[in-house]
């Protein structure tokens, strides 16, 4: 069975067809999924998704291109959202200087407040990290007792090797099985196989040879056979690996 641990169905996307999508997802052999919300709306779907499906889970976070839909009224339903028992980590939470730079004391400061939500509430982290890897490396090192994910991951490897020692996981995506994917394959390869997670981040970053349409977690399979070429294994190892990791991780019986 495949795991897929950060997967966005409550987008607008997916407004079309969004149920026949995930039945047939999970008819296809993916037992496991998470949704990371990025706002109380998003995070609030992603729990009502969960609910409705056995084999569907929610995290709840305020992303940091979502800083405009941050306001009190919003971080208390995330506070509130986290307690439900298919919420199963805080995020999609980080920081982001990618697309608008001119706010990051602010994206600092809410990212630190939501891993203090997560240590608090003995869940763990989902990170975003975009053209901001020394900070984000800065800020978890002063929270030794987090733990998570940092998704799609995209720093160095040197990076990866100090969040490895501190006990995080890596997730891949379908950007691995990209012609430009030099650094990705570098951190892939020191990666231990029991700290690798897998993730579409549907409906974005469609592998090779769907880059470019819609993405959902079929297309993990894609992005299995590129970690088993590189970690010398056969798909059907990583498949189990990566969902044991993911299990493990999320606290999923």
């Amino acid at each position: 069975m495949i795991f897929d641990t950060h997967a966005h169905y409550d987008s607008g996307a997916f407004n079309a067809d969004r149920f026949t999508t995930l039945e047939a997802v999970h008819a296809a052999g993916v037992g496991l999924i998470i949704d990371p919300g990025c706002d109380a709306r998003s995070s609030r779907m992603a729990v009502g998704l969960a609910e409705h499906y056995p084999f569907f889970y929610a995290a709840v976070g305020i992303h940091p291109e979502d800083m405009d839909k941050y306001d009190l009224e919003a971080y208390a339903e995330i506070c509130e959202l986290v307690q439900h028992p298919k919420c199963v980590a805080v995020g999609e939470v980080g920081l982001d200087y990618y697309w608008d730079a001119s706010q990051k004391e602010e994206q600092k400061i809410l990212f630190r407040r939501q891993i203090e939500l997560a240590i608090e509430n003995d869940k763990p982290l989902i990170v975003h990290d975009r053209e901001a890897h020394q900070d984000c490396l800065d800020i978890v090192r002063d929270y030794p007792e987090a733990r998570g994910v940092f998704h799609c991951y995209s720093g160095s490897a040197e990076m990866a090797k100090e969040l490895l020692k501190r006990g995080w996981y890596l997730g891949f995506d379908g950007p691995i099985t990209y012609k430009n994917a030099r650094k990705a394959l570098e951190v892939l390869e020191i990666c231990p196989t029991d700290r690798i997670l897998i993730e579409t981040d549907s409906p974005y970053l469609s592998p090779v040879p769907l880059r470019g349409k819609r993405n959902d977690s079929r297309n993990l399979r894609y992005v299995i056979e590129k970690i088993a070429e590189v970690k010398a294994l056969s798909p059907e190892e990583v498949e189990r690996l990566t969902w044991e990791n993911g299990k493990r991780l999320f606290g999923i019986d």
